[in-house]
């Protein structure tokens, strides 16, 4: 059965992230919330427990699980050929709705579904999540609703849609809106915009002049 966890008050929370933690690293499903909505969320480095993310969705492979980190250090484990243009986009907008696409490190053992050797990445602005992240490490994380529902935005919406799939509700209240991450392709030499949200192209070509936009 399920455990839900209210993280605006302190016992609670610091309960729920330690058995989050736990459920995590067992290889079971979380939901936390994120800067944007909420997220479901599972160790990124176990095959079994992502294909139990994209089931608990009714997501297949061809959409691959984003990544969520701690902190912007532990890019330097996960992915490769990272740009100058990347790393400024980083120091401009992480903690924050900014998802880049970049090439992962070829020697890494997970499943994300199909990638084509690359990773969508991101640190949230939410102190629950960046809680959690810094005890179990990159987590594969995906909005926590069933495909053709809409993404949740409490607690309560999304355990609605999953429940028992999932081990433990991490519940820090309403998000801050539904606007989703801006996701940028980092894998070339000219940064590419490939999903407008809560930054605009001109919020990015402030740090990245030559930034293009997929038609």
């Amino acid at each position: 059965m399920a455990r839900r966890y209210d993280c605006n008050e302190s016992t609670d929370r610091a309960t729920g992230l330690r058995e989050a933690a736990s459920a995590v690293r067992r290889g079971e499903l979380v939901v936390l919330p994120t800067d944007t909505v909420y997220g479901l969320g599972a160790d990124a480095f176990s095959g079994e427990a992502v294909a139990d993310l994209l089931t608990a969705k009714g997501r297949g492979r061809t959409m691959p699980t984003p990544v969520l980190i701690g902190s912007p250090n532990t890019l330097h484990g996960l992915v490769t050929d990272f740009s100058e243009h990347a790393w400024e986009l980083v120091d401009a907008f992480w903690p924050g709705p900014l998802t880049l696409v970049a090439r992962h490190q070829p020697s890494l053992q997970w499943d994300l579904g199909d990638t084509r050797g690359t990773v969508a990445i991101r640190m949230p602005l939410h102190p629950v999540a960046i809680e959690l992240l810094t005890e179990v490490g990159p987590m594969a994380v995906s909005s926590a609703n069933l495909i053709g529902h809409p993404a949740p935005e409490d607690c309560d919406a999304a355990q609605q849609m999953l429940g028992d799939s999932v081990s433990v509700y991490l519940d820090g209240g309403p998000t801050p809106g539904i606007v989703p991450s801006s996701i940028v392709d980092v894998t070339g030499k000219v940064p590419v915009l490939l999903r407008e949200g809560a930054l605009s192209p001109e919020d990015l070509r402030k740090v990245v002049p030559d930034l293009e936009v997929a038609s």
